[in-house]
């Protein structure tokens, strides 16, 4: 249970900290804000460990640099197709 809460928080973090680097509005709900989040997160995880900096001694800041990165990607290409997309 924990961990669902903890990426789902984790998610959300990422896709505000996202939200706010990138440049201009996103017109993305804050569901899809905290999906994107977390599917950022488990790619730069992913991409941590290829590059073997996802364990370091103390704070893991390239394994967050990472999941900050790929969540930045994500959210500035879904946020113009979900402002795009036809509205029933």
């Amino acid at each position: 249970m924990w961990a669902v809460v903890s990426a789902l928080i984790e998610g959300l973090v990422l896709g505000a900290l996202a939200r706010l680097l990138i440049p201009g509005k996103q017109d993305v709900p804050i569901w899809l804000t905290m999906i994107l989040g977390m599917i950022g997160a488990m790619i730069g995880n992913l991409l941590a460990r290829l590059f073997g900096v996802a364990y370091t001694g103390g704070f893991d800041w390239w394994r967050h640099l990472f999941q900050l990165g790929a969540a930045i990607v994500l959210i500035a290409t879904v946020a113009p197709l979900w402002a795009g997309r036809r509205k029933v």
